[in-house]
């Protein structure tokens, strides 16, 4: 007796075009995630995917493609978390910074790997178009808040830097176990709050 055609085995899983770069994207997040930037290769995410190692080649070009497509997302990410933030703050620009800076230490400790590979230009495409666009949203933003406003001893772009450096290193050095969570002795705030403080003090022009 012949098997009906019902009984054939299903066929293999396929993906549409799109299907595939995202579901190729999503293995490589969940990889990061787990075990880190040194994980994440196109043979490890086209076997999490389940398809044969050359078949990301159809999205992206080479690892290098890959982790790019991750860190513009990333970027992007941050960009919506600040903009969210920032539309529930008033006006006085002390409070829209600390809340911009916040924003940016909440992401860092809350995604570490996240935080570390979009810092990593040695393994991004510094060229690629969507991350630039998304990392200068992010500073385009921080100089819109700070253009005519504050201590004007120095132009907004220095003072941009100054209050991106000073959380990027305090992200850092958390992350990479150089420092613990701590408290202000003096104020009793959290320490990531109370060095928002010490530095708005010179950004934002009070004593």
């Amino acid at each position: 007796m012949s098997r009906s055609r019902s009984a054939k085995p299903p066929a293999k899983e396929t993906y549409h075009h799109g299907n595939l770069r995202e579901s190729l994207l999503q293995a490589a997040f969940a990889l990061l995630d787990e075990e880190g930037l040194e994980a994440v290769t196109i043979r490890a995410v086209a076997r999490r995917v389940g398809v044969t190692h050359a078949a990301p080649a159809n999205h992206f070009r080479d690892r290098k493609a890959l982790l790019t497509a991750l860190a513009a997302r990333i970027f992007e990410a941050l960009r919506q978390e600040i903009e969210k933030k920032l539309a529930t703050a008033d006006s006085d620009l002390d409070q829209r910074l600390r809340v911009f800076v916040q924003a940016l230490l909440r992401f860092g400790l809350a995604h570490p790997n996240r935080y570390r590979l979009i810092w990593r230009w040695d393994a991004l495409d510094g060229a690629d178009p969507m991350l630039a666009g998304a990392m200068d949203a992010i500073y385009d933003r921080l100089i819109a808040e700070l253009s005519g406003r504050g201590s004007q001893a120095l132009d907004p772009h220095s003072r941009a830097i100054a209050l991106w450096s000073m959380a990027h290193g305090y992200v850092s050095m958390r992350i990479e176990g150089n420092l613990r969570a701590g408290r202000d002795a003096v104020t009793g705030e959290p320490r990531e709050a109370a060095i928002v403080t010490a530095i708005l003090r010179g950004i934002g022009g009070r004593g």
